[in-house]
């Protein structure tokens, strides 16, 4: 299972500590402007050492299409590329050989396989979802003329957080502060703590709230190919995740039915709807307005303070973490929730155009 999609689909390979990380884009509609230097500023918002609240890990994070692309443009054959490892300290995890990591996927890994890499986890590692930003900046790319954009922001760290509702916000904002949160002072407070936490050796979760705008109605499938199914599925995905909710999601169950209807209305000839409570999708199908949605992502699980735990023979031993690591990992994983959304949504418009003109 190292293949996401079904009609636009991303094979990704590799390991934090290999040669490199990579992937295959299969299903790239031909005919798209392949714009490298987009897809190399999707991997620099999620590439390490950006600010003082990321890992320092040193990557350059260069992306090199192998295949796929001719005189600028898609040819609609497999897209292949790399980004090469160049600044790994295996060295820094070598105390973790023989132990299982409090929360991380060691000892899942060791019980599914009977063998793990170490170091920096492995295929476990974050640093994985490189393949996802570049299959996603692709995607973007293939989104762009049926005008539908896809953009994601830090809502919440720790306890500090927005008002839920995105249209309060210019989210363009996002990418002028280092937590990218759309409103400066919120943004001043989350990197406070974030920086806070760091200094006790400790780390901190929050939110995510991404917005897809654009998106035509019709999209999804009315059993078990529900749109927000698959959006879910896609995010849960994505390391550290722990929650998702679409629309008003949670929230919502405080409210009566009289509340969170979304009256249809006639706008100039197109049907549209008063309010949005749905999120853009009803019935597992998008109904031509806003999807929204939240992801909840758990503290960073290695942390730089000493925790019990047990070896690979169950003995009770203590660890303490070495190494570069994330005190929150929301900064980065923004254009990575992006890209997931990206690629849903393409999968998806792929799958019905043969079927419906949109």
């Amino acid at each position: 299972m190292n293949t996401f999609g079904h009609q636009f689909t991303l094979t990704t390979f590799g390991e934090s500590h290999g040669a490199a990380i990579g992937g295959v884009v299969d299903g790239m509609p031909a005919g798209i402007d392949i714009d490298l230097d987009f897809i190399q500023s999707e991997l620099n918002r999620r590439r390490p050492g950006q600010s003082a609240i990321t890992t320092a890990r040193d990557e350059a994070d260069r992306v090199e299409l192998l295949s796929g692309v001719f005189e600028g443009q898609s040819t609609g054959c497999p897209i292949g590329f790399i980004v090469r490892n160049t600044n790994q300290h295996s060295q820094d995890y070598e105390n973790m050989r023989c132990l299982f990591r409090p929360s991380h996927a060691d000892y899942t890994y060791q019980a599914k396989y009977g063998v793990r890499d170490h170091r920096g986890g492995g295929r476990s590692s974050a640093r994985i979802t490189i393949s996802r930003c570049v299959g996603g900046a692709l995607a973007k790319l293939a989104l762009r003329p049926y005008g539908i954009s896809v953009q994601a922001y830090t809502s919440q760290v720790g306890d500090i957080a927005l008002d839920r509702d995105y249209r309060r916000y210019d989210l363009t904002k996002s990418e002028e502060n280092a937590v990218r949160c759309p409103d400066p002072e919120k943004a001043a407070e989350m990197e406070r703590l974030i920086l806070q936490v760091k200094s006790e050796g400790d780390t901190i979760g929050g939110v995510i709230t991404c917005v897809i705008r654009g998106c035509p109605p019709g999209l999804g499938e009315p059993e078990f190919g529900k749109l927000h199914a698959h959006l879910g599925a896609a995010i849960l995905s994505i390391n550290a995740v722990k929650g998702f909710e679409y629309g008003e999601g949670f929230e919502g169950v405080r409210f009566r039915g009289s509340e969170q209807n979304d009256v249809f209305v006639n706008d100039n000839g197109r049907i549209t709807t008063l309010t949005n409570h749905s999120g853009g999708i009803q019935g597992g199908i998008s109904n031509g307005q806003d999807i929204y949605f939240r992801v909840a992502f758990k503290p960073v699980a290695t942390i730089l303070q000493q925790q019990q735990t047990v070896d690979l023979e169950g003995n009770a031993t203590t660890l303490k973490a070495r190494g570069r690591h994330d005190p929150c990992v929301l900064p980065r994983a923004v254009p990575v929730v992006e890209a997931m959304a990206a690629m849903t949504i393409l999968d998806f418009i792929l799958s019905i155009k043969g079927r419906k003109s949109l």
